[in-house]
């Protein structure tokens, strides 16, 4: 039992950590940081699966902020971002 709480502890504890480094959504450059290329992403028709999609991207791409420049799509939404570090 004690093995099954230290597990838990782990996970939990694990994936806070891993989330306070996600990219960030700006509305403006941010200041300090450079551009440093942009990315796209495709997604149903819910705008928070694209901006889900656009910010994984952003962190694979070791950037620390992204801001969303456009979004397209009457039925599946098509979205580009530049990225920041």
């Amino acid at each position: 039992m004690k093995n099954v709480k230290t597990l838990i502890a782990a996970v939990v504890l694990s994936s806070i950590s891993f989330a306070s480094f996600a990219a960030v959504e700006v509305q403006a450059t941010p200041t300090g940081q450079q551009k440093i290329g942009t990315v796209t992403a495709t997604a149903g028709t819910n705008l928070d699966s694209l901006e889900a999609q656009l910010a994984e991207k952003a962190d694979q791409m070791g950037a620390s902020s992204f801001r969303i420049t456009s979004v397209t799509g009457p039925n599946t939404l098509h979205g580009t971002a530049v990225i920041y570090k």
